[in-house]
């Protein structure tokens, strides 16, 4: 969950990134254009972790595209997000295989007096005032949960930003209440209640059974306006879960807890800002702790955060993340990475311009780059985009979204007017993990002979050992032609290649012979049969 208070935009840039932090940029072999020679070996005997999905929310503007835009519109949306079949060399989407559906706290409801200024950034809810339940609410992110489903999306996780406006301190989604939780203390165990009533709803009309429930979001982060929120501290967040679990195991309902959802991922691993606010992972999962949860029933070795804030550039992405996974293993957790997207500019990395000229490519070859180090440095077993659509408005262009939203008076006019989209590099270039690194296939060891800052890749294979998928990010100007040799499953069959670059959105090819040769500033996507 992010703040909306920034400016920006995007252009090209011609530097490069790392494969670690004592490797050097590519020599430069010639003209632009000129291949560059690499050597790669997969060793499908040494393994990491297994993948459950990839992720993006229906915040905040689903709701309204669901329920308001007209069918084609939002069934193009639905198919550009879910569809997992390619048709003439074409995706028609990125399979995604994890959605990610917000409860909201109820401030559409409250319209102008919610103190949210922002229609789209308000939040309808199943609970009316007296107590009782409103099914019809949240029609457009229902609308899109039961297509994910139709699609062949089949992990769901439901969170929260804010408890519902009925249980609050002050009768608000945001809160005036600092680090402190904006849950009244008598509402604790009926706010529990509540998302498992949804959650057994859910289940029990509409097929739909959330993997995860998350019940707070960013609480390192006070949320005193803009949009839904609270801040936690890690007692309250204790106190909470515990409710949860007995709520979920009264109604013998098996969704999983997800915590903590942090600001950013030093939250989780060490005392940061705020002890009573962090260094999550020992509170959390150390027996000793007075705020230890981990032998609750419904609470699994998992703990998620955002990739926010730490990704301003390569080495502070590897060191940050390479903390977080030892800290996680030494505790026996499960990572989710729950939330990315592009916040101010904090960003100085060589190879990335600054948000004043960036283009849409720029901002997605880095998404790339966090990815890549979230997935192998941190060992992920998830990775989430936030939102899923929305408008590019005060020149944020692709920062925000996957779908490019514009509402049919303009993009700063009013959501419910349905309007057009268009898919973003970000879109398809997540695609290129999403569409083919499936729920079950496990990471393996990638090497690049004479790694360079420019050039990095991630291998992955199928649980019944049949299927390779090899993703690059190519950095360069130039070509790159790469040699594979596997080890563990000789020669393979058949191979594809889905590239994103400039001109390309996914575009499936069939490389000729033996060497594969990947484009310049892209991402591209191998596919082995064995």
């Amino acid at each position: 969950m992010v703040r909306f208070t920034y400016y920006f935009c995007l252009l090209l840039t011609f530097v490069i990134s790392a494969c670690s932090d004592n490797t050097k940029p590519d020599p430069d072999p010639g003209q632009s254009g000129t291949n560059i020679k690499k050597s790669i070996t997969v060793d499908i005997g040494k393994t990491f972790q297994t993948i459950e999905g990839f992720a993006a929310s229906d915040c905040w503007t689903a709701n309204y595209i669901g329920r308001d835009w007209e069918a084609n519109q939002k069934e193009s949306i639905a198919q550009l997000l879910f569809s997992q079949d390619v048709k003439n060399g074409n995706p028609e989407g990125i399979g995604l295989s994890m959605w990610r559906f917000n409860l909201g706290a109820g401030t559409a409801e409250q319209g102008d007096k919610s103190g949210i200024d922002d229609k789209s950034r308000r939040a309808e809810s199943f609970l009316n005032a007296d107590g009782t339940y409103d099914w019809s609410r949240q029609r457009g992110q229902q609308y899109f949960l039961e297509k994910a489903r139709e699609y062949g999306c089949e992990s769901f996780v439901m969170f929260s930003n804010s408890p519902p406006v009925h249980y609050t301190y002050n009768g608000k989604g945001f809160s005036a209440r600092g680090s402190r939780s904006n849950l009244k203390e008598e509402h604790y165990c009926d706010f529990a209640v509540y998302m498992a009533n949804v959650a057994e709803y859910f289940k029990n009309n509409k097929n739909i059974t959330f993997s995860y429930i998350s019940p707070v979001n960013e609480p390192q982060y006070n949320w005193d306006g803009g949009q839904e929120g609270s801040g936690w501290q890690n007692a309250e967040i204790k106190r909470l879960v515990t409710e949860l679990d007995k709520a979920l195991g009264d109604k013998n309902l098996n969704s999983r807890i997800l915590i903590t959802e942090s600001g950013d991922w030093e939250y989780l691993y060490k005392t940061k800002d705020d002890a009573t606010r962090s260094n999550q992972i020992d509170d959390f999962f150390s027996p000793a702790s007075d705020n230890y949860i981990g032998d609750l029933a419904h609470v699994d070795p998992l703990i998620g955060g955002h990739s926010y804030w730490t990704d301003g550039n390569w080495e502070t992405m590897k060191s940050v993340r390479t903390q977080l996974g030892a800290a996680a293993s030494a505790k026996g957790l499960k990572l989710f990475q729950t939330e990315w997207s592009m916040l101010r500019d904090h960003f100085n990395d060589a190879d990335y311009p600054g948000h004043g000229s960036a283009t849409p490519l720029d901002i997605a070859l880095h998404m790339s780059k966090v990815i890549y180090h979230d997935l192998t440095s941190a060992n992920v077993s998830s990775w989430s985009f936030w939102t899923a659509m929305d408008m590019a408005r005060w020149d944020h262009k692709n920062r925000f979204l996957l779908i490019d939203l514009v509402p049919g008076d303009g993009i700063y006019g009013d959501i419910s007017n349905s309007g057009s989209h268009e898919s973003s590099k970000n879109l398809w270039v997540l695609g290129n993990y999403s569409l083919f690194i499936r729920p079950g296939y496990q990471r393996v060891d990638l090497n690049i002979a004479n790694p360079s800052n420019s050039f990095f890749g991630s291998a992955w294979v199928s649980p019944d050992k049949k299927q390779l998928v090899v993703v690059y990010t190519n950095m360069t100007t130039k070509s790159i032609a790469t040699d594979l040799n596997v080890a563990g499953l000789g020669k393979y069959a058949s191979v594809k290649q889905y590239t994103t670059s400039q001109t390309k959105n996914l575009k499936e090819e069939i490389p000729s012979g033996e060497e594969t040769v990947i484009d310049p500033r892209s991402v591209t996507t191998f596919v082995y049969q064995f």
